[in-house]
């Protein structure tokens, strides 16, 4: 989950989600490479989880939630992002 204009919404890392991804940040392992070597760009954070949004409302655009991202800052959004990191890795049970 991450909170968008106040709203928790859901973040679900599905094979459409990752394709779509993947098409516009490049492989997923070199995606992973980058977040775990600290060199993940915002951009690309906010990508990755536009792509695995899941039931937004569509009144929220992704620049809402980049906003979003930049106000909360990167350590309240990190958890979201390794456990999408986490789910493109190991998959999910």
């Amino acid at each position: 989950e991450i909170l968008v204009r106040g709203e928790r919404l859901m973040l679900r890392p599905t094979f459409g989600a990752l394709v779509a991804a993947e098409e516009e940040l490049g492989p997923l392992f070199a995606l992973v490479d980058r977040a775990s070597a600290g060199e993940l760009r915002l951009a690309e954070m906010v990508a990755l989880f536009w792509h695995c949004r899941q039931g937004w409302p569509a009144a929220i655009g992704r620049a809402d939630l980049g906003e979003a991202v930049a106000a909360q800052g990167l350590a309240a959004v990190t958890p979201a992002l390794r456990a999408i990191l986490r789910q493109i890795l190991a998959g999910s049970a």
